[in-house]
């Protein structure tokens, strides 16, 4: 009877080893896999000087609305159709502009 427990134990015991090799073999692909994935991708560092700063809520608010405003003015108060269009396009390109000269780069 021990001799057959003993057996048993041996071939669950083989078992349990060839499975516990064929997980450790899948977890080490695994991350090969990641490495050369993490490898790949461009790496970003937080605070470099490529990455987008970032305004305050007022000066957002301030960058939409102070445009829409003056589209709105120009609207209602130029009276000719083609002098409307030309400053409406002219506010739309000098935004950005007037956007860094006024609130400058944050660095």
């Amino acid at each position: 009877m021990s001799k057959e427990r003993a057996r048993r134990r041996a071939v669950r015991l083989a078992v349990a080893e060839r499975e516990k090799a064929a997980r450790a073999r899948k977890v080490a692909r695994r991350q090969r896999r990641r490495t050369i994935i993490r490898s790949l991708r461009p790496h970003v560092r937080l605070g470099s000087s490529g990455r987008l700063y970032r305004r305050s809520r007022a000066q957002r608010t301030g960058i939409v609305l102070v445009p829409l405003l003056a589209i709105v003015a120009v609207w209602l108060f130029i009276p000719d159709q083609a002098l409307r269009i030309l400053l409406t396009v002219l506010l739309v390109l000098a935004a950005p502009a007037l956007v860094v000269v006024v609130l400058g780069r944050r660095s």
